[in-house]
């Protein structure tokens, strides 16, 4: 189930250890810039194979920072 919160929600989330929190913005941007902790899955990369990494039993915040 997905849904979308706001910035609290999210602060509350990433105090949870088991958070995963997966940036999708291509991994050029990833290495010069990203929150501690998250993982990088490009968006453009993005299958139900790559997808598999995650533990689907956990949380995952995903997001992308694009100032365009």
């Amino acid at each position: 189930m997905s849904r979308i919160v706001d910035r609290h929600e999210v602060r509350r989330l990433l105090g949870d250890p088991s958070t995963q929190l997966v940036e999708v913005l291509p991994r050029e941007e990833y290495e010069q810039e990203h929150i501690p902790g998250a993982v990088n899955l490009p968006l453009k990369d993005l299958n139900a194979r790559s997808a598999g990494q995650l533990d689907r039993n956990r949380p995952v915040i995903v997001y992308c920072n694009d100032f365009q």
